[in-house]
This record gives structure tokens, sequence and C-alpha cells, in this order.
């Protein structure tokens, strides 16, 4: 890996985030956290692979049910035509990915491809099963040399998993602009369009298309979240530090350390309601009743009917013909609420649920990875929640600075209420776009469909109404209208999800446990 320059990149602990995100830097990884990009990649993902690669770049172009040219694809010929394909057609190319194993955001590329081939490749017959009205059934049990080999390499090089993620492959890593002059011009998604697809995404205005760009989309919003997050973290620190050393108005420095952080909160609470804007939108940009169509290809090996033993991956010799399982993509993949999850230190249940999220986690760039572990581990030591809602009291403090507690705590149940807002959202889009139109019992990460998310969601409403009430309630907090109306919401929520996550137990057969 190349080189961080320390006036490019901050140093927190030992941690490096970008400030300028160092697109032409190929020794870097394509993923790296940073003050401008947030959990998106440094550069603009790559679209053109080498020559040696046009085989590969042949099958992907001709895979999708519809092509960019509008033409039928593979997928629309059905009879397993992308299996025989990539038998007949696909040489294994692991040697020239050897070959540029130096450029790690050509290997992200890589990877990408070869991942939405493999999962193509496995699921192709239980996607053929989907469109005659029929279970999905098993799919291909065995992953040919041909694509196992060289996914599992460049997964090694890029740190990913050997199966399709959410950032690296799916998403994040799957979009180009028609005129890079224009950015991320979201009002016209015509300008943003997918690299790869296989249903109808390389049509922008697919529903496939608009589910992957609002994604993107969203995380576009996320540098102001790692800044926010980075700079709370470190008012915190300096306002310990003035109880502990030989300031000269230590006073006047935690003032400052809780002003400061007023300003972080005020900085993430702008951003999530960018998020959450963005996030609406996937209502009109990718139909409910469309969904189901692309997402068969979108399923993992992990907790999988479709694979009920794993995959055999051929040719890897560290295997030993052992089956493999890996979880599907998921947005739950997305790095944004976990990481508020770590900074506001939301408590979740020791439950079998949490343990698949705190899987997840293993399913990231490793740089989010480390930064998300990097937060969590520094807002408990340096104890965050504790100090910025002023738990231990305010009695010891001047009326300017309990102003400022006050904001503090306002400020932290308005986050905490994106969060809920995020995570009932996704609960809506699971119910509208899943629940009401499929039966399959588990999410495309192989977690229960029904329990999963509103096991989170719980969490949240939960935290924020025991914190609601440790700082005074309605009476005696002092919080503001605002607050006491998002805390009448988050009580006619919590209900509204009991009777909504009882009703598809019952339909469904399934425990609430």
């Amino acid at each position: 890996m190349g080189s961080l320059g320390t006036d490019t990149t901050t140093y927190h602990e030992d941690f490096p985030i970008l400030h300028d995100p160092r697109p032409d830097d190929a020794s870097l990884p394509a993923f790296m956290v940073s003050t401008t990009r947030g959990f998106l990649p440094r550069m603009e993902p790559i679209v053109t692979l080498p020559p040696e690669f046009d085989p590969l770049e042949s099958i992907l172009q001709r895979m999708p049910v519809k092509t960019a040219s509008g033409e039928p694809g593979l997928f629309a010929q059905g009879n397993g035509k992308l299996g025989e394909v990539v038998h007949s057609e696909l040489p294994d190319l692991t040697e020239f990915v050897d070959k540029y194993r130096h450029d790690l955001p050509l290997m992200n590329a890589l990877y990408r491809d070869y991942s939405f081939l493999a999962s193509a490749y496995l699921l192709e017959p239980c996607h053929e099963r989907f469109v005659k009205g029929e279970e999905y059934g098993l799919g291909r049990q065995v992953l040919p040399a041909n694509v196992a080999r060289p996914i599992a390499k460049c997964a090694e090089i890029c740190e990913f998993k050997p199966f399709m993620e959410y950032a690296g492959s799916y998403a994040l890593f799957n979009y180009y602009l028609v005129d890079p002059s224009l950015g991320f011009s979201f009002s016209d998604p015509s300008n943003v369009r997918l690299i790869r697809a296989f249903e109808h995404g390389l049509d922008p205005t697919s529903s496939e298309a608009g589910f992957v760009l609002v994604h993107i989309d969203m995380v576009r919003h996320s540098g102001p979240l790692v800044a926010g997050a980075v700079a709370s973290l470190d008012a915190c620190r300096r306002s310990a530090l003035s109880s502990s050393s030989s300031t000269d108005n230590p006073e006047r420095t935690r003032l400052s350390a809780r002003q400061s952080l007023n300003v972080s909160l005020s900085q993430m609470l702008a951003a999530l309601k960018q998020v959450n804007a963005t996030m609406e939108t996937m209502w009109k940009r990718s139909k409910p009743n469309d969904y189901t169509s692309f997402r068969t290809f979108i399923f993992g090996i992990k907790s999988q009917s479709m694979f009920p033993n794993g995959v055999v991956y051929e040719g890897l010799p560290d295997s030993d013909g052992r089956p493999l399982s890996f979880r599907g993509e998921s947005g739950a993949n997305d790095s944004i609420i976990p990481l508020m999850d770590n900074l506001l230190q939301i408590p979740m249940p020791d439950t079998p649920l949490t343990k698949i999220l705190e899987d997840f986690r293993s399913y990231r760039p490793s740089n989010h990875r480390a930064f998300l572990e990097w937060v969590k581990r520094g807002s408990e030591e340096m104890g965050l929640r504790r100090w910025a809602l002023a738990l231990d009291g305010t009695d010891d403090m001047a009326e300017e600075e309990r102003d400022e507690v006050r904001r503090s705590r306002s400020l932290w149940i308005q986050v905490l209420n994106q969060v809920r807002d995020f995570r009932w959202r996704h609960w809506c889009f699971a119910r509208e776009y899943i629940l009401k139109q499929t039966s399959h019992p588990t999410a495309t990460g192989g977690s229960p469909i029904v329990t999963w998310l509103p096991n989170q969601l719980q969490a949240v409403l939960g935290d924020m109404v025991g914190l609601y009430e440790r700082m005074g309630g309605d009476e005696a907090g002092g919080l503001g209208e605002e607050c006491k109306d998002i805390m009448e919401l988050v009580r006619r929520q919590d209900e509204t999800l009991k009777k909504e996550v009882r009703k598809f137990c019952e339909e469904r057969g399934v425990s609430r446990a």
C-alpha cells in the first residue's frame, strides 16, 4: 500500500482520515474513509478493464436481461445460456490479475466484475424458475475455476469476501458519470448510470438502476458524518484534558469543547436529514412490484435454501474442495448507520438477530471496518455519551454551560431520531418491497425478513425513550417542543411496529423471538 502524506491526511490516534481522497493514487485501496467523499470510493469507479479481460467484458455486456443497446441479453434467452457461455468462452485469467495486482482500484473493478459474474452464474437457474412463477429451487452448487480462482485472488488483494458485496461490488463501485463535469447530478438521473446490471439496470430509468443509484446518492452525503464524528470525539478529548491538566481556564476550555460538540452534532444532523430525504426517493425511482425480479441475483449463499450445503469453489487449493458460504449483498452492509450506532453507543439486545448484525461487519471494505471500530472504541473509552449528555449532572456548571448541555441533549435526541427515521423507512421498504411480494423467508444477506430489521429499530426506539426520561422527559428536561413531538412519534411508532411484526409473524408462522 502506498504511503499517506500528512498534508492531505489527519491522524487521529494513528487512524488516517483523508481530506484529499487522492483519486489518482493507484497504490491505495479504492475505499478509504474521507471527510470529502465519506464512504464512497476515493475516485470514480473504473469502467474499462485492460484488454486481457476482454472475454470477461464481453460476457458481462451480453449478460443482462436487457443489454445497453436495448437488445435481449443472455438471461433473456433462458435454458442456462449464461452458464453455457461461461464454460465455452471464458478462460482462466488469474495470471493477468497477478499482473495488475499493484493497481488497487483496478483490482476493485475486477473484483466487482467477477463477483457479478459469480452471482449470475450461481443464481441463473433460480432466476429462470422465478420468471416462470416457480419456487427458486437450487442454484448451481459449484463455481467453476475460471471464475472462482480470479475472484478469490481479487478478493484477497482487496480484502473482500470472494462473493458480491454491497460497497466493493454491487453499489458503491458500480456507477459512472456520463458527463464528469456535472459531477453527481442526481437531479438529472441520466447522468449517473450503472456499470453492471442483471436485469434492466443499464437503463437509468429502470427500477434496478434506481435501487442502486439511490443507495449511492445516500452515501454521497456521508462526508459530513465522518467529519462530525471525528470532531465529536476530538471535543470530548479536549474536555477531558481540561480537567486533568493545568489549563489556565478549564471552565472556558470545557465550554469551548461543548460548543464544538454542538457544532459537530448539528453537522451530522443536517447530513442525516439529507440521507433520509434521498432515501425517501426510493419509492419513486424503484417500484415495489419490480424489486423481486432483479433481487434473485443478489442473494447470498449463507442461510439460503438455494445453497443448502454451500458452494464449492473449484481450483482453490486452500479450500480442499470444501463448500464455502457467504452472505449476500445488503444495504445493511452500508457504513452510515453503523457509524451512528457506534458513535452514539446505541445499545443492541443480546439476541441471535444481533449476532447477524455483528456478522455483517465483516462484509465491508477493510478501511471502513477499521474506522467504525476506531469510532466505537474511542466513543466508549472516552465516555462520549456520558459527557455529551452530562449524565453525571449539571450542578457544578455555570449557566452558560448548562445552556449548551441542553442544546447537546436536544441535538442528540434529534440525531437519534434521524437514525430511527432511517430504520423505520428501511422496515417500510422491507414490508412493501418484500413481505407483500414474496413468501421467501430470508433477506438477501441471509437474515430473517420479518424480525431482523425490527430488532435494530426497537433498540433505537427504546434507547430514545430511556434517554429522554433520564434527562427529565417532557416536564423537567427543558429540551423543547421539537424533542417533545419526536418522543410522541417514537411512542406511537413503537406500538405500530409491534403490531406489524406480530401480524407478519402470525401470517408466516414465524416466531417473534
